[in-house]
């Protein structure tokens, strides 16, 4: 685009601008033309679109950015979609600790109350759960929750959840899907001048019966059966929240449960939107557990469990065998090794169907294919969706668990109907604690089911891009030119879902790519499995012995599985 019309595009937007100090922000990217052209461009570049988490993007001004005019547009267009569907109930919303998260919230307040609908606020930063878990308690039409959840520090975003009658079947609470993200896509652009959006009174503050509410509902998921309360005080957790709105609600969860209260890391406890240790605050990404990790070192811990920034998430560590290699000679402190999530949610299945809950049990396209196993063996129902959980929790009737390998799972779907990070690690506690009292660990789990079901291995391949178009084009690449064979096995079937689905699955007789964009995070995705049998060789039966052996067979499997992938990436 030409400078004099970017500038004249910039103009524009500035002059419907609501907030003094985006617009000064704007107006010194426009004073600095041309040498801040390829700066403005980007902020102009296009409006921030719903996707799989809503809006989420970076806070600076412009369209394609989160700031005050976007969301005051989003809020006018949400609420006008509301108005023709449910006049009468109310809109629920929550915010998290980041920059501008409550300012947005409030905003978003006035734009339903100028248009004659209560807001109800959350009573402070509170945890992505306990807003879904409102838009149900409360009978309410929607609920915005103002958060970026594990995006770097630099962003903000904006989700929004159905109520009954809205969200479509299995959606009461849950994230909104097409055509609903369509048609308040169509309404936010159909906003006028934002200085013509009628702000109201500010919301009606909610009381901590709501964060009450949600706690009796967390505590709900264990069975009072299954550990003694001795067992369950003699577990020992550390946790760190990393900087989110997590520990106080965790923390007030695990001691009414009877849980001892978890060894927190302090640089890590309390909010704070800078995110000053760790380089992205995702427990998947190298380095962000490491101060967990050493805290539970220090405290003998039994697990070490993380929450990412809106406690949505729920990463778990376990000790290992021996010390860790990199402490300094004469330090025997135990080492920790993350689960990956379709460990976790294979052993929160296992247990769920061990205390005899009965029902649907459902993942997604890109998770591990242990749980249809799982399920065949123990004759409960599958399902398996797309990636997110807008779709896991529409599964199908009977629902009772759903996971997805990025460290989400909902484990209460009557109580959360999304991934809850609280719950979650109840749950974890209360089969970590259980085990621990038949002195066996979660590691002792994994191999069990690992002698019953083969080794299932999974990995990820994570690309992050400067240019979104370099996904699009290793993509196109990858569907012109799709590998011939796998780990020397010819690929059997490649399944291409477009154009419903930007993702593409190849297997072989052996293991399983599932390749996608990532919904959330500038990255291209690919999803690895190998499978491998435990066996004993000489004729006799495996023990458990033989699990070892198997798991280093399939670590090499998956490294070279790795290197193919990344090959046929482009990488």
């Amino acid at each position: 685009m030409e400078t004099k019309a970017l500038r004249a595009r910039a103009e524009r937007w500035l002059a419907d601008d609501p907030d003094p100090t985006s617009q000064a922000e704007l107006r010194a990217v426009i004073d600095g033309l041309p040498d801040t052209t390829a700066e403005l461009a980007d902020r102009l570049a296009g409006p921030l679109t719903f996707g799989t988490a809503g809006l989420r993007g970076p806070m600076r001004a412009g369209p394609n950015g989160m700031n005050l005019a976007v969301v005051r547009q989003a809020a006018a267009g949400l609420v006008a979609w509301l108005a023709e569907r449910d006049p009468t109930r109310p809109l629920v919303i929550g915010y998290d600790a980041r920059r501008g998260s409550r300012r947005f919230a409030e905003e978003t307040a006035k734009v339903a109350t100028g248009a004659g609908r209560r807001a109800l606020l959350l009573p402070r930063v509170l945890p992505t759960p306990v807003l879904a878990h409102a838009v149900r308690a409360l009978d309410a039409c929607a609920g915005v929750m103002v958060t970026a959840s594990h995006n770097p520090p630099q962003d903000n975003g904006y989700k929004v959840y159905l109520g009954s009658g809205l969200g479509g079947v299995g959606g009461d609470g849950a994230q909104i899907v097409p055509p609903a993200d369509a048609e308040i896509e169509a309404a936010i652009r159909s906003v006028g001048p934002l200085s013509q959006v009628v702000l109201g009174d500010p919301a009606e503050i909610l009381g901590e019966e709501i964060v009450a509410s949600y706690l009796d509902g967390a505590l709900a998921v264990l069975d009072p059966d299954v550990v003694e309360p001795a067992e369950r005080a003699s577990l020992v957790v550390a946790y760190t929240a990393m900087h989110g709105v997590g520990a106080g609600v965790l923390t007030e969860a695990f001691e009414r449960a009877g849980f001892a209260r978890p060894a927190s890391v302090p640089e890590q406890a309390d909010p704070d939107p800078a995110f000053p240790t760790v380089a992205f605050p995702n427990p998947e990404e190298p380095g962000a557990m490491d101060l967990v990790l050493g805290l539970a070192a220090l405290v003998d811990a039994d697990i070490a469990m993380a929450n990412d920034p809106d406690a949505d998430r729920c990463a778990v560590a376990i000790p290992v065998a021996g010390s860790d290699p990199s402490r300094p000679e004469g330090d025997q402190r135990g080492a920790y090794r993350m689960l990956r999530g379709d460990e976790v949610g294979i052993l929160l299945a296992d247990h769920l169907m061990r205390r005899g809950v009965q029902g649907l049990y459902a993942t997604t396209i890109v998770s591990s294919s242990l749980l249809r196993a799982l399920c065949a063996a123990r004759g409960q129902g599958y399902a398996e969706t797309l990636t997110g959980f807008k779709w896991i929790v529409r599964a199908g009737a009977g629902l009772v668990y759903g996971y997805e390998e990025a460290l989400g799972y909902c484990v209460a779907p009557e109580h959360v109907r999304d991934k809850d990070g609280i719950t979650a690690g109840l749950l974890v506690a209360e089969l970590a604690a259980g085990l621990k009292a038949e002195l066996r660990t979660l590691s002792d789990r994994l191999d069990e089911l690992a002698m019953e079901f083969g080794v299932y291995a999974t990995d990820q391949i994570s690309v992050r891009v400067d240019e979104i178009s370099a996904i699009a084009e290793a993509m196109a690449n990858l569907r012109a030119k799709p590998p011939a064979a796998l780990l020397d096995d010819a690929v059997s079937s490649f399944e291409d879902l477009a154009p419903e689905s930007d993702v593409v699955i190849i297997r072989t007789g052996s293991c399983r790519v599932v390749v996608r964009p990532s919904g959330t995070e500038p990255k291209l995705k690919a999803y690895l499995e190998v499978v491998e049998p435990v066996s004993a060789g000489n004729g006799r039966e495996p023990r458990i012995e033989d699990v070892g052996p198997a798991r280093e067979r399939a670590a090499a499997a998956l490294s070279a599985l790795r290197t193919e992938v990344e090959t046929a990436l482009g990488r």
